[in-house]
């Protein structure tokens, strides 16, 4: 049995965390519609949906190493993970994941709508059902796994809005864009572990790293579009669009200088990075702008 912080950073905390950001930032841009049907107020119906939300994404994080587990140990980044390891059985691990997930499904299909219960349910069943076993068939993966990977909004939107209008869906977009560059920068810092372990991204058929690049910078582009539809529609405001376009070419020089073919793993470096700081910065504007603004 492991100690409470082995299974603590089975959760992935920081990539779950990313997921209540995301989520709850949408809840708090979104018409708050759905919250006149609710007996809950306000501040304790939106903390029954982060912790509902946290619940369902460290559950999937958990699930996810369950069943990754005998690859991980081959991978130097993820030897030491508490299951690889051997701090946490893999029985504890799975026993500990279903519960994560139930429980966190139970509270968001008992506070919220059902509509907030299937998004959170098809983020679980992408992200373990389609996207985990799909690494080890093609690099489509990468794709397919920001679904999941954007779907927290909605769900944070949905427990909102009771639906979900368009702004949401561009809150959607926006963090499906934004996965790619971050991931693909990701995979490339790491592609001979991701070899090693047999999984099929990107960067291990693309040895010279020109495709992992040339589709960095498209979907930067793609990311770039979303964010000023944002403005464009008529949500945000023109300080809103000022900040966002500077983001969007400190993000871009740097998956433009990815492409070049020398200091390959610095820029994919200065990438990832980028990416970091890039959404969080982001996500807060589009809160202060549509709320406050």
């Amino acid at each position: 049995m492991g100690t409470f912080n082995n299974f603590y950073q089975l959760t992935k905390p920081r990539l779950s965390m990313l997921s209540v950001f995301s989520a709850l930032i949408a809840y708090g841009i979104a018409p708050k519609t759905y919250l006149v049907t609710t007996d809950l107020g306000g501040l304790i119906y939106a903390l029954a949906i982060a912790v509902g939300i946290a619940l369902c994404a460290g559950g999937a994080a958990v699930l996810n190493q369950w069943l990754e587990y005998p690859l991980d140990d081959l991978m130097q980044r993820t030897k030491d993970r508490p299951i690889p390891a051997q701090r946490v059985s893999p029985l504890h691990a799975l026993i500990f994941g279903l519960a994560l997930s139930a429980l966190g499904l139970g509270l968001l299909l008992s506070v919220s709508s059902v509509l907030t219960f299937v998004l959170a349910l098809l983020t679980l069943v992408t992200y373990l059902l389609i996207y985990t076993p799909l690494k080890r068939v093609s690099p489509i993966n990468t794709i397919v796994g920001a679904i999941p990977g954007a779907l927290p909004p909605l769900i944070g939107w949905a427990a909102a809005e009771g639906t979900i209008s368009t702004m949401g869906w561009l809150i959607f977009a926006i963090l499906f864009f934004w996965q790619m560059p971050h991931f693909y920068a990701l995979a490339w810092m790491y592609k001979e572990d991701y070899a090693t372990a047999g999984f099929q991204m990107l960067p291990v058929k693309d040895p010279d790293g020109f495709l992992v690049a040339q589709r960095s910078i498209i979907y930067t582009v793609f990311l770039a579009i979303a964010t000023l539809l944002v403005a464009a529609w008529g949500f945000a405001s023109w300080v809103y669009l000022v900040v966002v376009i500077a983001l969007n070419l400190y993000l871009g020089v740097r998956a433009y200088c990815f492409l070049a073919p020398e200091n390959k793993m610095v820029n994919a470096q200065k990438l990832f990075i980028a990416s970091i700081l890039y959404l969080p910065i982001l996500l807060i504007l589009l809160l202060l702008d549509i709320s406050f603004l």
